[in-house]
């Protein structure tokens, strides 16, 4: 199968990036694939950039000119924010080449991408035809301008029809599809799927664990405040990976308490070591995840995961089983549930990681979600021949 994919990536790595290499270089392995990409910019060649975001023809035109020229059966996208735009979408669909999705985030509902705003869960976009609210709220970096020019180039593709033309949404979890269907997003509940994410990684022997590890974007709707306060009353040690606009605070905390220690950006062999060590992850965000490649990863390290009770998280971790939940907005709830992992003796740790990679093992494996993902494309390639 010849496979074209498209990913636009953000001026910071992230996780979509991560899923984007892991598929390509597993779909290489078997099939021929073309790549296309395009970057985000910062200052005034990013502010270009932006004001293309509804109508880029430049990326159009490369997305006709590498269909022409390789000729795929499929197209791919993962993410289209903000350099490539949802316009080219069509130049796809015009030449005939049926096109899917993935929905990594929930910024085709909304500006903000992950349904946060202030501090807490927002979700009046969801039923909001233009998302108004949003916008008075500035939900997108606390920018108006950022915010209506991006809630704008969603709502025009919504009246060009463009997201008629991609023939199946990847959503990560039910949880996701459940929003996107309930919400005002004009496509059929037939169209979405769920794929989880996945990781290709060995399950190693279990290992008594040391201190707690968080791994991500350092920034509010993360829950990365709330969980430093935490820790600065617990004896236990706290490791902190990762960069974003909150990193300051992260490195004051660093410098006042001796049990939480801030090691920046790293290496993804660096991280994996990391979580294999820990006594748990902690995942503490206060925003609606897509689904964190960190606790697939912790998963298949046999390392428990002290997570959010909201949205995925709450149904990725179990209490008792593959870890524990706590209340992201409190600090002294994630305190509580923090002692509490402290104080299970080991036979009931070394359950929960035993079930942490046998929850791997039948979910989140690499070979299922490429079986999967490959049942995907032959039927939309299927269905794209029965149309012609």
């Amino acid at each position: 199968m010849r496979i074209l994919v498209i990913h636009n990536f953000y001026q910071h790595a992230g996780g979509e990036d991560t899923v984007f290499r892991q598929e390509v270089e597993e779909l290489e392995k078997e099939h021929d694939v073309e790549t296309l990409t395009f970057q985000n910019k910062k200052g005034w060649r990013g502010a270009l950039q932006y004001l293309t975001y509804p109508w880029n023809i430049r990326a159009t035109w490369k997305v006709k000119k590498i269909i022409k020229s390789f000729a795929p059966d499929i197209v791919h996208i993962h993410n289209l924010h903000y350099s490539s735009g949802p316009l080219l979408i069509s130049s796809a669909y015009q030449l005939g080449i049926p096109v899917v999705m993935t929905l990594h985030n929930f910024r085709l509902l909304c500006p903000s991408a992950s349904l946060f705003c202030r501090g807490r869960i927002f979700t009046d976009s969801i039923y909001q035809d233009f998302p108004w609210t949003a916008v008075r709220l500035r939900v997108l970096d606390n920018s108006f301008t950022k915010t209506f020019f991006t809630a704008f180039t969603y709502w025009i593709h919504r009246k060009w029809r463009t997201w008629d033309k991609v023939s199946k949404f990847i959503v990560l979890s039910q949880f996701s599809k459940s929003l996107f269907v309930e919400s005002t997003f004009p496509i059929a509940e037939e169209r979405f799927i769920v794929r989880p994410n996945s990781t290709d990684i060995i399950p190693t022997v279990w290992t008594a664990g040391s201190g707690f590890v968080y791994i991500g974007r350092l920034s509010q709707e993360k829950g990365i405040v709330p969980l430093l306060k935490a820790f600065s009353t617990l004896p236990f040690p706290l490791s902190i990976y990762g960069s974003g606009p909150q990193q300051n605070i992260v490195e004051d905390f660093a410098k006042h308490y001796k049990n939480i220690q801030y090691f920046g950006y790293q290496s993804k062999d660096l991280l994996t070591k990391a979580i294999k060590h820990a006594e748990a992850l902690i995942v503490p965000s206060v925003c609606y995840e897509g689904m964190p490649m960190t606790i697939i990863e912790a998963f298949a390290q046999g390392t428990p995961v002290l997570a959010s009770n909201i949205g995925i998280l709450n149904k990725m971790v179990l209490p008792l089983y593959t870890g524990m939940h706590f209340n992201p907005y409190d600090e002294t709830d994630i305190g509580r549930v923090v002692t509490e992992w402290e104080k299970l003796d080991q036979t009931t740790k070394r359950q929960i990681r035993e079930n942490c990679a046998t929850e791997y093992k039948k979910h989140y494996t690499v070979k299922k979600n490429m079986d999967k993902l490959m049942d995907i494309y032959y039927e939309v390639i299927q269905q794209q021949k029965e149309k012609q």
